[in-house]
């Protein structure tokens, strides 16, 4: 290998690594845990004040589940702006 594709290969971990950090930062970042919890306290809220009465189990086990999903989706812009503050 040529000096040129040892220090294409060094920035390419380097840019992996960093990546990786950013990642893992993220996973644990309390503005992460916020948000899934804001989103998911807000489809449950919507999701009660929708039905009078709970009398299907399974029905309202969907409720987190679902919650957490719609919160997966959104996360990815709420995450870009993370990066850009951090």
């Amino acid at each position: 290998m040529s000096d040129i594709d040892y220090k294409k290969e060094i920035e390419a971990i380097k840019a992996r690594n960093k990546r990786v950090e950013t990642d893992k930062a993220w996973e644990t970042s309390w503005t992460r845990r916020l948000c899934i919890m804001v989103l998911t306290y807000a489809i449950v809220v919507l999701y009660r004040a929708s039905i009078a009465q709970v009398s299907n189990v399974f029905l309202s086990s969907l409720v987190p589940v679902m919650g957490f999903w719609l919160s997966t989706l959104s996360l990815k812009l709420i995450r870009k702006i993370w990066e850009k503050r951090r």
